[in-house]
Formats: structure tokens, sequence, C-alpha cells
């Protein structure tokens, strides 16, 4: 018993039923207006349903009342892109009128039939009710009276269990819709695979070096040798710090929807980042840069990032030469600088690793290495 009885504690059983009454009001205003006509309001739904933005509105609402506090409801809050999302759109605004009348009915006609049969327990005969104005007055109906609540109690929840799975499968995402989740999935872990095997290269080439270097100092037993060991030691912290503080920084980002990550279009702030630590950029951007589909831009923007991040990293502030180029259905990257002493190693690799993972992820190719006295970083993806 108290199992059976537990629907009537959770407040979405209210919200439910709050979610069934809310169409009956403007039905109920319709039909006190015009009496006549009460499947009028059944048709206006057909033109209503076609709106594309009503399909978001029945969904914030489907996920306020019907389905409060689940993270994953199942149900789009997102505009209707297509005719069929607008048909569907037009039968789950007709279910749940339906439904809603449905609630109402019994809403207020099982309480009067309660009501009715224990009048006729008390000796009073029922007047105005169909059917009751007919049953003898008799103590009897006492064991009838609580059946109408019971009714109205299976109903209620019943129908707030049916309107629910009617909103998970009228309004619930589309293909598109979750084609478009599953890209921005995937996407995520193929970020948080990168950030992995760079966590990975860098902290634990870090760890390693100061672990070997404080081992081979305190063998050493030479305040000299000890001296510099703590110096590589340091700038190797140093270096590790900056890794990490950089991956945090995707990893925070990782958490937004893949349409609010920055794309080439923000390769501003990325220059005047560099610019500010040193480095002296020269900069050229031709092409439609901002009419760039989404993934090949925000990729062209971490490619850029990468290669900026790399120079500040290994050749410190030297002058840059950024070239970004869009036209013939390809995006072109280039980045220059001079070399510094000695050409940059298996320090460099990770970052140049992600650099040509990225590209070929997108079917375009990137180029690293020295050229002509210079570093550069060359990448090409497809646009079309």
């Amino acid at each position: 018993m108290p199992r059976l009885l537990r629907p009537l504690l959770r407040g979405t059983t209210y919200t439910r039923l709050l979610h069934l009454w809310v169409p009956m009001l403007v039905v109920s205003v319709w039909l006190f207006v015009v009496p006549s006509t009460p499947w009028a309001p059944a048709l206006f739904l057909v033109p209503l349903g076609l709106v594309p933005a009503v399909r978001r509105g029945e969904g914030v609402q489907a996920r306020l009342l019907l389905t409060p506090g689940e993270p994953e409801p199942g149900i789009s809050e997102a505009p209707a892109a297509t005719w069929r999302d607008r048909l569907r759109t037009v039968l789950w605004l007709e279910l749940r009128m339906l439904l809603g009348a449905v609630t109402v009915f019994a809403s207020v006609w099982l309480p009067v039939l309660c009501f009715e049969l224990a009048r006729c327990a008390w000796g009073e005969a029922p007047d105005g009710v169909p059917l009751l104005d007919r049953l003898p007055a008799h103590r009897a109906w006492a064991l009838l009276a609580p059946l109408p609540l019971l009714a109205l109690y299976g109903l209620v929840v019943g129908l707030g269990e049916l309107v629910t799975a009617g909103a998970r499968r009228l309004l619930g995402p589309s293909a598109a819709e979750r084609l478009a989740a599953l890209e921005e999935r995937t996407e995520q872990l193929l970020e948080r695979a990168r950030i992995a095997r760079e966590l990975h290269d860098s902290i634990g080439h870090a760890l390693t070096v100061a672990v070997v270097q404080a081992g081979a100092a305190r063998a050493a037993g030479d305040p000299e040798f000890t001296d510099r060991a703590l110096g590589a030691i340091e700038e190797t912290g140093r270096a590790a710090l900056e890794d990490l503080e950089r991956v945090l920084g995707v990893l925070r980002e990782a958490e937004r929807p893949v349409s609010a990550r920055p794309t080439l279009a923000d390769a501003g702030r990325l220059l005047e980042s560099a610019r500010a630590s040193g480095a002296k950029v020269d900069a050229e951007v031709t092409g439609p840069v901002e009419a760039l589909p989404g993934p090949v831009s925000r990729e062209g923007y971490r490619i850029l990032q990468e290669a900026l991040t790399n120079v500040l990293r290994h050749a410190g502030a030297v002058p840059v030469r950024v070239r970004v180029a869009v036209g013939d259905g390809t995006l072109a990257l280039e980045v220059r600088n001079p070399l510094p002493g000695a050409i940059p190693g298996a320090g460099r690799g990770s970052g140049l690793r992600g650099i040509r993972e990225r590209a070929a992820l997108l079917g375009g190719a990137a180029l690293t290495g020295p050229d002509e006295g210079d570093w550069q970083v060359r990448a090409e993806l497809p646009v079309g």
C-alpha cells in the first residue's frame, strides 16, 4: 500500500496534472464566449503547431512540468526545423488537448460522484445527476463512495505517464538533432583524448626529468652540480606549469557547446596575446573567414593556437609571420618564425603531432619542420 500511494508524495504528479490543465484554460474561455463550437480550438491548433517556435515553447513546458529535474529527459527545446517536426508538433498539441479534456472531466465529475454517493448513504437522493438520481437512499452506498476518488487518483497518475511518453515521442530530438548531439559528443571525446595525450607527454616528461635530476644531484654530492640540477628542475617545472595551464584552459572550454567555442573569426585575440608576450606578429588574413564551416573554423583556430604557443614556448619573443587564406575550397594556415639556436626536438613533438592529427581529422594535411632558416607550420583544410 505505501508503494501504491508513493506518487502522492512526488511533486512530478502535480506538475504533470498542471501541465494537462493549462490548455483547458484557453478552451474554457472559448466555451464561455462561443459555446456552440467546442471543436474550434482543436482546429486552431493545426496552424499553430506549424509555427517553428511553438515546438520550442512546448518543449520548455514539457521539460519543466513533465520531467522536472531530469538531466536527459529526451525532450527537445529546439524550434521545428523540418516539416516532419512541425507535423509532430501538431500531433502533440492535439494529444495534449485530448488528454487535458479527459483530465478536467475526471477532475470535476469523479469528486461530484463521490459526494453524491455519500449523500445517498446519508439518506438524501441525488438531484440532477444522471443515473444517480434514480438510486434509492441506502447506507450501503458509503462503501462505494471512495471508489471515484481512487479512480481519479489512478487516472491522474496514468494520464501523467501517458502525456510524458507522448512528449518524448512527439517532442523528442529529430534525426538531425541527434546527429548534431552525436557530433558534439564525438568532438568532446576526441578533445579529451588529445588532452590526455598532451598531459601524458608534457607533465610525464617534466616529472621524469625532475626525478632523474634530483636523484643524480643527491648521488653526486657536488654543490655545483646540485645547483645546475636544481636550475634544470626549476626550468622544467615552469614549462610543465605552462603546459598544464594551457591544457586546463582547453578542458574548461570542452564543457561549453561546440557552437560557443572560438573560431578563426576570433583569431585576433590569439594574435594580440602573442604580441603581449613579446612576439612581433605580422598577420595577414584573406578570404571570407566568417563563412567557414563550424568544424573547419574551430579546428583552424586550434591549429593556429598550437602553432603560436609552440613559437612562444620554444623560440621566445621572436618575429612571427602568420598567414590565413580562404579560397578555392581550401583553408590555408601558415605560421613561420626564425629557428632558435637548436632545432626543436622531442619537446615539441606532442603539439606538432596534435596539429597533424587535427588536420587529418578533417581530411586535410599539415607540414611542420625547418624551412630556409625558419620553423614553419603549414596546414591545408578542405572547406567544401
